[in-house]
């Protein structure tokens, strides 16, 4: 049984429509494009077509980690897509991406911890890999939040985009792929975040659509306060418990929230001299796609190379906390 499982290929795909931040300041009461790019360091973000959904984003994004990794979909043995703007409320998402991709000996389900599951579904993905050696994972994080927006309500609407990010996960040399993960959540924080909803507490009514109850709903000051004081130790436990020092991190791609937060969460971790991967200002908040789309950036651009340590960061809703760290590279084994 091996104890190596990492990353054998990495995959993105973002929708064609691009909206900048002058029509979205003409949509926005009291905005700017300049406030915009002030306050989020966000130029432009990509909206869904019409007939666009989660599953058409994450597809994109499957066939592309596929190739990447050198493998047909007929060695994919689980789907997880990480998500919490499927297409639908059931079935899974992930059962329909299958379809679209041609895997169909791959066990599929979602996974929703918001912005942070990507992260979280490394872990998940680890311990299928781990129990069941020689194993595929096509792991997935998608979001289409323009559907969930209020324009009316320019702290959360000016933030969120659409698109996905994908990776193959299998086994690798020794020394290489995942070298810990720490995951958290708090509960007591669930309130920051939310679409109220749409769910069984508050089933879809008349009622709820003019109330407005099925758009996303963020406390922004409240989700940075508790981003700058829960990141920091997360990610101080996992490079301890991995016997790495900050000094030794190659690269950071965190969840790409807002553009002035991640460079302040950068210096607070002690990784202000770090290649930090920033697309947030393309692509803006993306939800769970956020980290594998910045991680498949820096891939192609070279930021991570062989052999480096790399620390991907996310938060999201719930609130949860995902930190991961990895030595890239390795090759299959």
């Amino acid at each position: 049984m091996t104890s190596a499982i990492g990353i054998l290929g990495t995959g993105a795909y973002v929708p064609a429509r691009e909206v900048g931040n002058d029509e979205l300041a003409a949509r926005i009461p009291d905005t700017t494009a300049e406030w915009i790019l002030r306050k989020t360091a966000i130029r432009s973000r990509r909206y869904a077509a019409p007939d666009e959904a989660a599953s058409d984003l994450a597809a994109g994004a499957a066939q592309a980690a596929l190739a990447d990794a050198g493998l047909t979909a007929d060695r994919v043995d689980h789907i997880i897509v990480c998500t919490s703007t499927g297409d639908y409320p059931l079935p899974p998402t992930a059962s329909v991406v299958q379809q679209l991709v041609g895997a169909d000996s791959a066990a599929c389900f979602d996974l929703n911890a918001v912005c942070a599951g990507f992260v979280y579904g490394l872990e998940v993905a680890r311990g299928l890999i781990t129990a069941r050696p020689g194993a595929h994972v096509l792991l997935i994080g998608v979001d289409v939040y323009s559907r969930f927006l209020d324009f009316s309500d320019r702290r959360s609407a000016v933030l969120l985009g659409d698109g996905a990010g994908a990776v193959v996960l299998g086994a690798v040399t020794e020394g290489h792929g995942i070298l810990g993960i720490d995951l958290s959540t708090r509960g007591d924080a669930q309130d920051l975040l939310r679409i109220p909803a749409g769910g069984s507490r508050s089933p879809a009514s008349p009622e709820s659509v003019a109330a407005g109850g099925h758009f996303l709903r963020m406390q922004g000051r409240a989700v940075r306060e508790f981003v700058l004081e829960n990141i920091p130790p997360s990610v101080d436990k996992l490079l301890a418990d991995a016997g790495v020092s900050v000094e030794e991190i190659d690269c950071f791609v965190p969840h790409q929230a807002n553009g002035v937060l991640i460079q302040e969460l950068a210096a607070r971790c002690g990784l202000a001299g770090t290649p930090l991967v920033q697309v947030v200002e393309q692509y803006g908040n993306i939800g769970s796609a956020s980290v594998p789309i910045g991680l498949d950036h820096a891939v192609r651009e070279g930021t991570v190379e062989p052999g480096g340590l790399v620390l991907l960061s996310a938060f999201g809703s719930g609130m949860s906390v995902g930190n991961g760290l990895l030595r890239w590279g390795g090759g299959p084994a």
